[in-house]
């Protein structure tokens, strides 16, 4: 934002620099959000096969996990406000929606298997 913007130069320097940086702070937090969902097959293990005595470590987990990913997707949205929505920035909104959704799905779903374990100790 501390570019010059006098000439029409300047400004189009200036812009594209902005969406550039813009779409790098994007990635970050949707990368997070790629690498966290992953983290809800390990749980799903825990929950099967790990010592019934901590499967709750695996629901504190799960719920963890969700947490983490929606507050990722909170950060690609607050970079993306204001931004024109087309091509790239569409894409990366599409996908980090899906996997806040997708997390809330897991949670719930691993949550509820915690909590049936619980009842069958």
């Amino acid at each position: 934002f501390g570019l010059l913007k006098s000439t029409d130069a300047e400004k189009e320097a200036r812009k594209a620099a902005i969406y550039k940086a813009t779409v790098h702070a994007i990635k970050i937090p949707l990368m997070v959000m790629e690498t966290a969902i992953e983290g809800f097959g390990l749980i799903e293990a825990m929950i099967e096969t790990g010592n019934p005595n901590s499967v709750s470590d695996a629901g504190v987990g799960a719920i963890a996990l969700r947490s983490c990913i929606h507050g990722a997707h909170l950060n690609v949205m607050i970079n993306m406000a204001g931004m024109e929505i087309s091509g790239e920035i569409q894409e990366m909104r599409e996908k980090a929606d899906n996997l806040a959704a997708k997390a809330s799905i897991l949670e719930g779903t691993l949550v509820k298997r915690v909590k049936e374990r619980i009842e069958g100790i």
